[in-house]
């Protein structure tokens, strides 16, 4: 009997759609679907966070944003934070404009805004980090995404778990109309990202940062599509 494997990558969004196979068998045979889905608990937080700042001319916002990101910068490394876990973006300077309603636009100062991406790989250090952000002058958090440094691991036993989902399908319809499995002849295969919890967006204000995050979970998913092979 011959058989197919085919193994194509998709993102999360177009693995809900289903795979052509590659032909059409011309015997008789069954296709399931297995899923497979493991929890777990994150290791690792991705930080995005911003320092913008207006003042009355360029020199003194790129000053104010480059003195609030060297005093982040600073902090993180006293906290043991190795310099490959941080990202500091270039500096972005824009002219500000008031726009009167009979004249014409007035230059009103400069924003300047930094980025920071760092990695988090202690969470019990991540609201140490977000408060110390916001003392230094850091004023947007964009987000805060959650990893964990076993997916691989985690994606191994999703799959393992979507192949006997397959599996156990198969057999279970193949029993219940009275016929037995010959073998598999087709697997499709589409593999899926897992699903990260985020923490989208707080200001200056909101000093007091939910520690609600350390319970957060991720969901590594997979997928496999198979085609078995009824004995006549």
């Amino acid at each position: 009997m011959k058989k197919h494997l085919i193994a194509s990558l998709f993102t999360a969004t177009l693995a809900l759609a289903p795979l052509a196979s590659a032909a059409t068998p011309e015997f008789p045979h069954l296709e399931t679907v297995g899923v497979g889905e493991v929890v777990a608990t994150p290791d690792t937080a991705t930080v995005n966070i911003a320092v913008s700042l207006k003042r009355t001319s360029a020199k003194a916002a790129k000053q104010a944003s480059d003195d609030a990101v060297a005093a982040l910068l600073s902090r993180l490394e006293e906290m043991g934070l190795k310099k490959a876990d941080v990202d500091s973006a270039n500096l972005s300077l824009q002219p500000q404009y008031s726009y009167p309603k009979n004249g014409e636009p007035k230059l009103t100062g400069y924003q300047a805004s930094r980025n920071v991406t760092v990695t988090v790989r202690d969470l019990t250090q991540l609201n140490t980090i977000l408060d110390g952000a916001l003392s230094d002058g850091i004023n947007r958090v964009n987000n805060i995404s959650f990893s964990s440094s076993k997916e691989k691991a985690l994606k191994e036993q999703a799959r393992m778990a979507a192949i006997a989902d397959a599996k156990e399908k198969a057999s279970s319809l193949a029993k219940g109309f009275g016929e037995e499995l010959a073998g598999v002849w087709e697997i499709r295969y589409m593999d899926e990202s897992p699903t990260r919890p985020v923490m989208l967006r707080m200001s200056a204000e909101a000093r007091n940062v939910d520690a609600s995050y350390m319970d957060s979970e991720i969901t590594i998913r997979d997928r496999v599509e198979v085609v078995f092979e009824l004995s006549e």
